[in-house]
């Protein structure tokens, strides 16, 4: 089973869990590999096909659930985490964002330890949250009666999974914590409810926009319209009082346009969502920081890294702070009229650390005025990363000035030093997308791009129904171990905190998708 440990007890993988689409019509069951197999009878709207996903530590790192008086520990994170398999949930106001964040924290509290959430413009009132009843399938483009979850933490890395295959999405994130795993339990129980409210504002925005278009021309119907394929020819509004009502074909010329607008539209108002889902999560983090810092002044140096993989039908969104990556792996297509592509593996997100260039002088060019801003190779003496949530001394003069001696930053000239904007893309999945590695910076350590890439395909090939992301973790081991001069039992006999010294954290999910299911494919690797 896909949770069993293949190492050696002190060194068992954390994490480790599978997901297969639509496997078996009309059972619910474990299929032979340990993937989860949902009932049948769900139509196949999502363009992926399996998800795995691993995780092993190598810091010796207590959970701080204490954070928001133990809430978020004891309440919240328990109905998420679900480190060895998927499990449903009902998709339901109770767990959204604002009963987590202002029901259950706030009535827990005698004082507020979390910022409330930030009001809804008026023009979505309607679409607030404030029905206790089940949603409806049609309250959201991510909203479903249920959905499925797993993931949970190893050492400082927090991963999570949540997918409505009935839906058509997949949600996947990697919180890679420093200094603690408090930003990234945050994150945890924030980011994705923060999401589902976000893109409902989104929802009712743009189906109120789609509504009003052509003089209430474009029929009411619902916002599914606007993730069918258009024309990309773009037609225009023909001028006022010539629009000739009887003739289809104008009709449909014009809904194709409006269809091909809303699509856009549509991608970009889900960009602008994560980022303020983000900001969110940023803002009600630093000041939970400030009301418990007096007993707890090491929060002010907590944060995390964040990579966040929404996959909703053909459209890959991606949002990343700091140095965990996403990598796709798409055939070369035509080179060779055979069918024998070349594989080749793209970086979907940035790397925010001092070792890139364009970060670095990103990192100048903010802080003219400050000599020492880079020193040692980190940011201000202290971190690699230049973009991270949390890490509140590196952007508050008096989250600074609540660290003692030489843990405090000194010449704290203009703060912030480490950015919250996140870098944003989507990616349009064709037939040539083979499959996703995302990964925590630990993985990327040991592997490039190409390599990681390199070694999933090729056990995907001989291992169809196999676990990639627990194979690539037990390949990273055995380099780690050659490289430290163990073997690798040896070095998974070392207990976690000393074992920091060969390897970091790692989390790994692959996601393999389905659009052309080339798994049998011939195949050469460039």
């Amino acid at each position: 089973m896909l949770g069993e440990n293949t190492v050696n007890p002190e060194g068992e993988f954390k994490i480790s869990f599978g997901y297969e689409c639509n496997a078996h019509d009309g059972c619910s069951c474990l299929v032979p590999n340990g993937f989860e197999s949902l009932p049948g009878k769900i139509p196949r709207n999502s363009s992926f096909s399996r998800l795995s996903g691993a995780a092993l530590s190598a810091n010796a790192t207590l959970a701080n659930t204490n954070i928001c008086n133990g809430v978020i520990g004891a309440e919240i994170l328990p109905s998420w985490d679900s480190p060895n398999s998927f499990r449903r949930i009902p998709s339901s106001p109770t767990l959204s964002r604002l009963d987590v964040l202002s029901s259950s924290l706030q009535s827990s509290m005698s004082n507020l330890s979390c910022s409330p959430p930030t009001p809804s413009p008026p023009e979505y009132d309607s679409c607030s949250f404030g029905s206790m009843s089940a949603p409806s399938r049609n309250e959201g483009f991510l909203n479903a009666m249920e959905v499925q979850v797993a993931g949970g933490a190893a050492g400082e890395d927090r991963v999570q999974a949540v997918c409505s295959e009935e839906n058509g999405w997949l949600f996947c994130a990697i919180y890679d914590g420093f200094n603690g795993r408090d930003a990234a339990d945050f994150l945890a129980v924030t980011l994705y409810e923060n999401i589902i409210h976000q893109t409902r504002l989104l929802d009712c925005e743009l189906k109120q926009d789609v509504t009003g278009d052509v003089n209430g021309f474009y029929p009411h119907s619902p916002f599914q319209h606007a993730f069918k394929e258009a024309d990309n020819s773009h037609v225009e509004k023909p001028p006022a009082g010539t629009l000739d009502e009887n003739n289809s074909s104008i009709k449909k010329s014009i809904n194709n346009a409006l269809v091909h607008d809303s699509s856009n539209s549509f991608r970009q108002g889900m960009l602008d969502s994560l980022q303020r889902a983000l900001s969110q999560a940023e803002n009600d983090f630093l000041f939970m920081v400030e009301q418990e810092m007096e007993d707890r002044p090491d929060l002010v140096s907590v944060g995390s890294c964040v990579l966040v993989i929404l996959l909703h039908r053909m459209d890959l969104y991606t949002l990343n702070l700091g140095d965990s990556r996403a990598v796709l792996a798409t055939y070369d297509e035509g080179s060779d009229m055979k069918g024998f592509g070349r594989l080749k593996a793209i970086q979907l997100t940035d790397s925010h650390t001092v070792d890139n260039e364009l970060e670095r002088s990103r990192v100048l060019s903010d802080h003219p005025e400050d000599p020492t801003v880079i020193a040692g190779g980190k940011v201000k003496g202290k971190l690699k990363v230049t973009r991270a949530m949390g890490v509140g001394y590196l952007k508050k003069k008096n989250l600074n000035d609540a660290l003692m001696g030489i843990l405090r930053v000194r010449n704290l000239i203009s703060p912030p030093y480490i950015s919250t904007e996140p870098s944003l893309s989507v990616h349009r999945i064709s037939k040539s997308d083979h499959f996703v590695i995302v990964g925590s910076d630990g993985l990327f350590d040991f592997f490039s791009n190409d390599e990681a890439v390199k070694l999933v395909h090729s056990y995907i090939m001989s291992n169809p129904n196999g676990d990639p992301a627990k194979f690539l973790l037990e390949q990273l081991v055995g380099r780690a171990a050659d490289c430290a001069g163990f073997s690798m039992e040896e070095l998974m006999n070392i207990p976690a905190g000393r074992r920091r010294k060969y390897h970091d954290d790692v989390t790994v999910m692959v996601i393999i998708l389905g659009i052309n299911q080339r798994t049998s494919k011939a195949s050469t690797w460039v």
